[in-house]
């Protein structure tokens, strides 16, 4: 590892580009130079990222490790054995292909009121990951706006799990400025390394992995993962707002949409409950929102509701109904703002009384069995 470490200005021959905001830009490097600079994060060799306030770069994520190696916690002995295993492996073999970040920003957002999409198509399970299951897929990391969350400290959920068990992922905290509520970052390449069992509290590295996924003609492994940050909620009903769906849906939205791309070359997007852990997230609105923008994005969508087989049924059977009832993206949205006016803005506890999907249910059905005088007053 330090013969490693010490390899980089002839492995890096010139100044790595910062992906900064407001950027539309991509950057590719070999796995040799990720495991390059990882090493040197290791040995925390990076100066000025430590820093904090208002410093150089204070809006970009931590890449050194030093606050792996601070503490008592019992997840970082078990997140060490993770990335030691990368090492070794990078030590005794010399990886050889490439890995390309790239951070999108869009400046224009679907019309969501007006959107005629109809629903994609959708595959729910309560088995199964992202990582295992969702290959060939454009596969949703739970980020942070300082991409990798607490990965090089002691968060271990979702993101900081996937930064763990692809460590090149990693590298992206050095290169990427904080996330804008318009910006994703998409990378390209990354192979796994290690495997798990647990999660949090009882995460813990089970073993080495060997990555069989196939190359593309960059010599890249054919794994996409993007990176879209949910908006970390303070109240329950704050994620019911206007502004605050308008939001999710513009970022999921931005994570699956891949411009001048024709939608028949896009991959169905693997995913599950974004934003529904310490972010306060519904996962019934969260997955509704992500099937809205990838239904406007042009993929289908793998929904994995990590052994929730009743959020699993729930999701199918509100899936089937809009379809069925022929319900297309502009009508579910706005189903969403009449659900927030009816039932969250003079709502006095904590949760409204009538939930989501229970009031999707009433109210569609209510508009197809009335009269077309009727359905004038609900349509004003």
């Amino acid at each position: 590892m330090v013969k490693l470490a010490l390899s980089l200005p002839s492995i890096c021959t010139q100044p790595i580009p910062l992906l900064k905001q407001k950027m539309n830009h991509s950057i590719t490097m070999s796995q040799e130079q990720t495991a390059s600079l990882l090493a040197n994060a290791f040995f925390c060799t990076f100066p000025r990222r430590n820093a904090k306030m208002k410093s150089e770069y204070s809006s970009y994520p931590d890449i050194n490790f030093n606050r792996l190696f601070e503490g008592r916690s019992p997840r970082k002995p078990e997140k060490l054995k993770t990335l030691f295993c990368y090492f070794r492996r990078v030590t005794e073999k010399k990886p050889t292909g490439l890995v390309t970040f790239t951070r999108q920003c869009l400046q224009e957002f679907p019309e969501w009121e007006r959107s005629q999409k109809k629903m994609p198509r959708l595959h729910v399970t309560y088995e199964g990951t992202i990582e295992s299951n969702g290959q060939g897929m454009l596969q949703v990391d739970f980020a942070n706006r300082f991409v990798g969350g607490g990965v090089t400290g002691a968060g271990l959920v979702q993101e900081e799990i996937r930064f763990l068990i692809n460590p090149e992922l990693i590298v992206s905290r050095l290169i990427t400025e904080v996330l804008d509520h318009n910006e994703c970052l998409i990378i390209t390449g990354t192979e796994q390394y290690s495997e798990y069992t647990g999660y949090a509290e009882t995460y813990q590295w089970a073993r080495s992995h060997e990555d069989d996924t196939p190359r593309d003609e960059w010599q890249r492994r054919c794994t996409e993962i993007v990176a879209i940050d949910a908006f970390h909620f303070r109240r329950f009903l704050d994620q019911f707002t206007p502004e605050k769906i308008r939001r999710e849906l513009n970022k999921a939205y931005c994570g699956f949409s891949r411009p001048g791309v024709p939608p028949h070359h896009l991959p169905a997007v693997a995913t599950g409950n974004w934003g529904c852990g310490a972010f306060g997230g519904d996962s019934r609105l969260k997955a509704l929102i992500q099937i809205l923008a990838a239904a406007e994005a042009g993929r289908d969508v793998v929904y994995f509701t990590f052994g929730d087989a009743e959020l699993m049924r729930d999701i199918y059977n509100m899936h089937t109904f809009l379809i069925e009832r022929g319900q297309v993206v502009g009508d579910v949205y706005k189903l969403l703002l009449r659900y927030y006016n009816e039932e969250c803005r003079c709502c006095s506890t904590s949760r409204p009384e009538v939930k989501l999907y229970s009031f999707i249910y009433n109210v569609v059905e209510s508009y197809i069995n009335a009269t077309d005088d009727e359905k004038l007053c609900f349509d004003d």
